[in-house]
């Protein structure tokens, strides 16, 4: 925000409501809050006299309400101001002692003609700042930034883009340029989470912060129309916001005056309207619940479901599969899972839309589908026919593959109802009924979330209190305050809950709606009332930013939107500094780097988790997974103790056990043994001051789709086109790559080599098999059966291709019905003498050719181990051998003999036209006519 915005936010939020004061530094989202920042002090309210400080901290203007504080020293320092009347509470800042006090800025430019950005980096020091680096809208370093950049980069100083998801990294090939650094980056969007790291270098004893950023393919707002009227909530109501759960900075909120969107957490934003006619006055203002999602914006207005796109705004109902009306609620994802791994074939859905009795699911492209009604419903969970049924909400949890649905049964409904929770699974279209059961007054309404967690766990409230139910519904609850109060509105003035935040670190933010917030912790059993932040008329919400850190968003009466960082982990430790909750170990680490990881036949994973603590507390590190069961996994334990602390080191290592060989039922054995496995590390125990507490991610067990194999010295670029004579007609350049020349006396084994998306992996040591994809058989295998140590005789091409005539070359030999030739028990002994068609990195198998002749042959390569991959392996390769003559080719002999026939039947069929001319002319024209005698007179 601007100087003016923040005095217009400033005497807003004071013209009304309750005294509060608050602080903030030039570092955004508190990243650097030491013994070098400057804290900004501002109280708002009538009675302020003066600030009280401790000694060691030094304030410009002790009877301001608005001052600058420094501390020298590093520590906890108490802070608050002096008003006349009741005492305004405290807080306990803690001001670090860190050396990092530099932060990095970015700029993105996109470049559409190659799916390109390229960011540009400065780095900069908060303290000496301009303000438009602060604000975050600067477009050029300031005079202070360039030469500070310059000066980093002098001692080594090198910005590096670091992925998170696929661990990739980009640096500038660049000298830096006026202060700056450019680089350039791909366009992607299931690897848009990035960090900024630099060197280990330091100036003035300074380092620079690592600064994690969300960038993706440039998102777009959906513009404002000329004469477009506003579209809201019910005069009153509190604030809604959707946002999209990969792109935390696409969020859609709506007012009781305004429908707002952005696409940089707010920075910039735009007003949503809808066309005059459209709606009625009536309808525009009594939008009921909003989603947006990557095929619009999406609102529910009297029970039916609305769209607005960059085409316009219409009403969605029958003509695509949904009901004109009775829609009683809409959901939409929360957690991001960029990758997963489905078995099904249909993509998984982006949000869900609900009836009384039917539950309605969208897919992408503006395609909706039935799920379920409740008469169905009743049937898959044997429940009565004559009881109600209906459907309380919807809602998505934390595994990316499920769905929750809480339905409401009863059977007299005049009093009570029961709440009870059954989970669908999209990968394996099933319905599990859950143990979690609330007996609850007819008219209630319970509004769930599901956490970040590998097993289920949700939190549900109503008006007043928060239910928790962690570790798959067995630890429940209501959230305690230490007051022992359940009841959140006794602690909050009667007000009553308005929003329910939860980031993936866990930690849980309840706001009432007069701005009292309490803070808990995921798996933690209580909750802490945190120090007031706003007064308690201001329209509010928390919302979480593309760094990871949190921000109030204010909605004022002039029909703008404001944002201010919100100090969540200060504050925190501000209000249990004086508490005996502490936290039980002392640090908790692991390798655990990324949020997937795939894992194929024959792999392991091994991970590790560290926990440090007192002696005699007996804490542990708990593995958790939750998905089917087709891991095993093996535990290795090492202890330490010293100087009255333990460190317990966990090993785990994730595998299968499955022998695919030799199965008849091979396909259906390797669908039984793939799927996705939900897994999390965490401490045995923890409470609200702890960090993260927690290691959530995926163990995806199949064929991943960026893995394929090739063989080795093959290319398809740059190769030197000719056209070949031998049998191919017509060579597919692009398909086949660039042959391999080779004289005909070479023999050539084919190295595979496995790749995946972030390149080469290995070489291939698996058995595999190769064809000539056009028929050819004048080639053959150097070793013999024997040769290779069979002892019955061994699979080969015409052996499979006579017991598989019903199916195409490619699929008449393969892992599925592999078998080797090393034991007695399987086969017939035959004859051991034939060529051995199977090849390995090991046996020396290789390819020879007919001697004498130049040839074309274009190979397919296909793994033949059946316990090597998930993944159907194959590869194509092309060898043009070169001799003394070219092999025939049947159509070409073909030709030629047809050509010869032609000629000579043409001679043949002219030289009988010639002759029966002659012949003619012999008998119709004699050669020598008699001579006449002619008389003498």
């Amino acid at each position: 925000m601007s100087a003016r915005e923040v005095a217009v936010l400033l005497s807003w939020l004071s013209c009304c409501g309750s005294a509060v004061w608050r602080y903030s530094s030039n570092s955004p989202s508190y990243r650097i809050f030491s013994t070098r920042s400057t804290i900004k002090l501002e109280y708002e309210g009538t009675l302020f006299t003066e600030w009280s400080v401790p000694e060691i901290c030094f304030v410009l203007n002790k009877s301001s309400p608005k001052t600058e504080l420094r501390c020298s020293s590093p520590g906890v320092h108490a802070i608050k101001p002096i008003v006349t009347g009741p005492d305004e509470e405290e807080r306990n800042l803690f001001v670090d002692s860190s050396h990092t006090c530099f932060l990095w800025y970015y700029r993105v430019r996109h470049f559409f003609n190659n799916l390109t950005q390229v960011i540009s980096v400065w780095v900069y020091d908060p303290e000496n700042a301009d303000p438009d680096e602060l604000l975050g809208s600067a477009e050029e370093p300031s005079i202070n930034s360039i030469v500070l950049s310059t000066q980093m980069a002098t001692l080594g100083q090198k910005p590096v883009i670091h992925t998170i998801l696929k661990r990739k990294a980009y640096l500038s090939n660049e000298k830096m340029k006026k202060g700056t650094w450019h680089i350039m980056v791909p366009m992607t969007r299931d690897d848009a989470l990035k960090e900024i790291r630099g060197n280990q270098v330091t100036f003035q004893d300074c380092f620079i912060a690592d600064f994690l950023i969300l960038l993706t393919f440039p998102l777009l707002t959906i513009p404002e129309i000329p004469g477009s009227l506003p579209i809201s909530s019910p005069r009153g109501s509190q604030l809604m916001v959707s946002w999209d759960a990969c792109v935390v900075a696409s969020v859609v909120l709506v007012a009781d005056m305004e429908t707002f969107q952005t696409n940089d957490s707010f920075r910039t934003w735009t007003r949503i309207r809808v066309p005059p006619g459209s709606l009625s006055d009536a309808e525009r203002q009594s939008v009921a619940d909003v989603i947006v999602s990557r095929d619009g914006i999406f609102f529910l207005i009297n029970g039916v479901l609305y769209q607005k796109s960059f085409r316009g705004f219409v009403k969605l109902g029958r003509i695509l599969n949904l009901p004109d009306g009775g829609i009683t609620g809409i959901s939409s994802r929360k957690w991001c899972w960029v990758k997963y791994l489905s078995k099904a074939k249909e993509r998984r859905s982006n949000f869900a839309v609900w009836t009384e009795n039917e539950i309605y699911l969208e897919y992408i492209l503006l395609k909706f589908a039935r799920l379920v009604t409740t008469t169905e419903l009743k049937n898959i969970l044997n429940l009565s026919v004559t009881a109600t049924l209906t459907i309380h909400s919807v809602e998505y949890t934390g595994h990316p593959l499920e769905i929750a649905v809480f339905l409401s049964y009863c059977t007299i409904c005049t009093v009570t109802k029961k709440i009870f929770l059954v989970i669908y699974n999209e990968d394996t279209k099933q319905w599990v009924s859950q143990d979690l059961t609330l007996d609850a007054p007819i008219d209630s309404v319970f509004i769930p979330h599901f956490i970040f967690s590998a097993l289920p766990g949700l939190i549900l409230w109503n008006k007043h209190s928060i239910y928790y139910c962690y570790h798959n519904f067995t630890f429940t609850g209501i959230l305690q305050t230490p007051a022992g109060h359940g009841n959140l509105s006794m602690l909050s003035n009667g007000s009553i809950i308005h929003e329910v935040f939860v980031d993936y670190y866990g930690n849980i933010l309840v706001k009432m709606e007069n701005n009292v917030i309490f803070y808990s912790k995921i798996n933690t059993r209580d909750a802490v009332k945190l120090h007031l932040w706003t007064n308690n008329t201001t329209r509010a919400l928390i919302l979480l930013s593309t760094s990871g850190y949190t921000y109030f968003l204010y909605a004022l009466d002039n029909g703008t939107i404001q944002i201010q960082d919100y100090p969540l982990s200060l504050e925190t430790r501000s209000i249990t500094f004086k508490t005996k909750d502490k936290c039980p170990y002392l640090a908790f680490h692991n390798n655990v780097a990324r949020v997937f990881y795939f894992l194929d036949k024959g792999e392991t994973l091994t991970l590790w988790t560290q926990i440090i603590y007192p002696e005699n507390t007996g804490l542990y590190v708990v593995v958790e997974s939750y998905g089917p069961k087709i891991l095993e996994e093996s535990h290795d334990i090492s202890f330490e103790a010293a100087f009255g602390h333990c460190t317990k080191t966990l090993t785990v290592t994730f595998y299968q056990n499955v022998d695919y060989e030799g199965i008849y039922d091979y396909f259906e054995m390797q669908h039984n043994n793939t799927g996705l496995v939900m897994v999390q590390l965490r401490p045995s125990e923890y409470s609200k001051t702890c960090p993260i507490a927690q290691k959530v991610f995926q163990i995806a067990v199949g064929c991943d789709d960026k893995k394929f194999i090739a063989v080795k010295g093959f290319s398809k670029k740059e190769c030197h086109h000719h056209d070949f004579s031998y049998v191919i007609e017509k060579y597919i350049w692009k398909k086949y790559g660039c042959p391999l020349r080779l004289d005909f006396t070479e023999k050539f084994q084919p190295v595979v080599q496995l790749f995946d998306d972030n390149g080469y992996v290995k070489d291939v040591g698996a058995n595999f098999i190769v064809w000539e994809i056009h028929g050819r058989d004048d080639y053959s295998f150097n070793n013999t059966m024997a040769q290779s140590g069979c002892l019955h005789e061994a699979q080969t091409w015409k052996s499979m291709i006579e017991l598989n005539k019903h199916l195409p070359l490619e699929e008449v030999w393969g892992p599925e019905n592999y078998i080797h030739c090393f034991s007695y028990a399987m086969g017939k002994p035959g004859d051991l003498n034939q060529p051995y068609e199977i090849i390995n990195s090991s046996n020396g198998n290789h390819i020879f050719w007919p001697l004498g002749h130049s040839g074309m042959y274009v190979f397919r390569v296909k793994i033949l181990d059946p316990n090597y991959s998930f993944c159907n392996l194959t590869a194509m390769f092309a060898i043009e051998t070169f001799g003394l003559i070219p092999s025939p080719s049947v159509y070409l002999v073909a030709s030629f003999l047809f050509v010869l026939m032609l000629l000579f039947f043409t001679i043949l069929v002219l030289s009988y036209f010639r002759y029966v001319r002659i012949y003619r002319q012999y008998i119709y024209k004699p050669p020598h006519k008699p001579q006449r005698k002619h008389k003498k007179n």
